[in-house]
């Protein structure tokens, strides 16, 4: 059997629907998915396995990364640094760019990466055959400086073959570096913490989901069940009225949510504790994040 394996930093603005992409092409529920920008703060390699039309079976480890923008705020910079770095360490990267997104971002991502890459028009289904033509003719002005021009759609599951197959073609031979079922080499419980993250966003408007996060004290995995014990840390004690909310209605919502996506990821019973605790400033305090697994690489002059 003839095989193919590479890492492929996925990279875009926030709420370009990169997670969306992933979940679509796993058949899996594994990405955090929210239609606020920036959901995603962790790095994430999803793996998905494609034959291509030359015969290979190729293995594309997929980097989920944070969407790239630019804010002083110390927990933005650790999202900034696990991108810069899914870039470095990737062979190949996919900058994904919404339909309806102007060409800044592009042109932000290339000042920043030096490997070869594809770009990807996402959300086509969401605009008009001309809308889509116009922005893939604006595209062209860099047609020296991307591998393909590839337009789709995750959520209609439109032309993500097309995606692969280039994808594929420009990966180098090799063993597979995973095994041949496993979706992601994530933890099961990194995995529930950010399905519980992803229930705030689902839930909690405004700042709230931005200036929180999830923290699991206890994870037991038995043959039948899992227990959870987490705590959603947020910044304010007016904020942590508002999650748990009136007589804990917000709270039972985020905690039913996150339990049922849990059981049907881990595909067993759940068992969830939430508790929700004030932490002042936690998102500016560099011990603080790196509890909750943040690093930050700082540049050397």
């Amino acid at each position: 059997m003839k095989t193919k394996a590479g890492f492929v930093a996925l990279i875009g603005k926030p709420n370009a629907g990169k997670s969306t992409l992933l979940n679509t092409l796993l058949n899996a529920h594994l990405a955090l998915v929210s239609h606020k920008a920036n959901a995603t703060r962790k790095l994430m390699k999803c793996i998905v396995p494609f034959k291509d039309k030359e015969g290979y079976e190729s293995q594309i480890i997929f980097l989920d990364t944070p969407g790239l923008h630019h804010q002083e705020k110390l927990l933005n910079q650790c999202m900034l640094s696990q991108a810069l770095k899914a870039m470095g360490d990737a062979e190949l990267c996919v900058f994904l760019a919404s339909v309806h997104d102007d060409l800044k971002g592009y042109e932000e991502f290339l000042n920043l990466c030096q490997k070869p890459h594809i770009l990807a028009l996402s959300k086509i289904d969401t605009a008009t055959h001309k809308q889509v033509l116009q922005k893939l003719q604006e595209y062209q002005q860099y047609a020296s400086q991307f591998l393909a021009l590839v337009p789709l759609s995750a959520k209609k599951s439109q032309n993500l073959n097309a995606l692969l197959e280039c994808i594929s073609k420009h990966l180098s031979p090799s063993a597979w570096l995973f095994e041949k079922d496993l979706m992601s080499d994530e933890k099961m419980r990194d995995i529930y913490k950010e399905i519980i993250r992803e229930s705030l966003f689902d839930f909690l408007s405004d700042e709230i989901p931005y200036e929180s996060d999830v923290m699991i004290d206890k994870f037991i995995e038995e043959e039948r069940i899992d227990k959870v014990y987490a705590r959603i840390i947020v910044e304010k004690e007016s904020q942590k009225k508002i999650v748990i909310g009136k007589n804990g209605v917000n709270i039972k919502r985020i905690g039913t949510s996150a339990r049922l996506k849990m059981q049907e990821v881990g595909e067993k019973k759940v068992f969830l504790n939430l508790q929700v605790i004030a932490q002042r400033s936690w998102s500016k305090e560099e011990k603080s994040l790196q509890k909750l697994g943040y690093t930050h690489q700082r540049n050397r002059d």
